[in-house]
């Protein structure tokens, strides 16, 4: 199977879709990867795009029924919980400041405690719909891409 992912074309285009949507790593790191397949940079892009904003409204609607559940299992996963939540209050300041913005910079900066699964989980911790938090952290991602993009293969690659 893993020979298929990384030998064929489509098997290619879809490890780096789904490499797209891992927590930490999401398209950071999915674009490089592509890359280094032999993937071309514009279409890699576009794939880890997509594959990046796909989970986002799960993780609006669901991240917080999940912490729940995980914070009864065990006290290790409760401290986890406890963690990402910290982690998401603490770009607060984001929204208070600048609200839908706030958001979309959030995702939009490739930094490490950014993404579209902080930005979810922030949306998520602070009531905002999915419907309004999707179209922030969808530009952020997209932003986030061509940053990406501009720094795995040069900005000449992308015009």
């Amino acid at each position: 199977m893993f020979d298929w992912l990384t030998e064929t074309l489509a098997g290619k285009y879809l490890f780096v879709f789904f490499a797209s949507m891992v927590p930490v790593m999401e398209l950071r790191g999915a674009i490089p990867i592509g890359v280094g397949l032999g993937l071309p940079l514009v279409p890699t892009i576009l794939t880890c795009i997509a594959g990046n904003i796909l989970p986002v409204p799960l993780i609006v609607v669901f991240i917080q029924r999940l912490f729940h559940v995980l914070r009864t299992k065990a006290e290790v996963l409760n401290r986890f919980v406890t963690k990402m939540e910290n982690k998401a209050l603490s770009k607060k300041h984001l929204l208070d400041r600048y609200q839908l913005f706030g958001l979309f910079v959030l995702v939009a900066i490739p930094l490490p405690g950014t993404g579209a699964w902080t930005g979810g989980l922030v949306a998520a911790l602070f009531g905002i719909h999915w419907k309004q938090a999707l179209p922030p952290i969808a530009a952020g991602v997209a932003s986030a891409g061509l940053i990406i993009g501009m720094l795995t293969g040069g900005v000449t690659a992308l015009l």
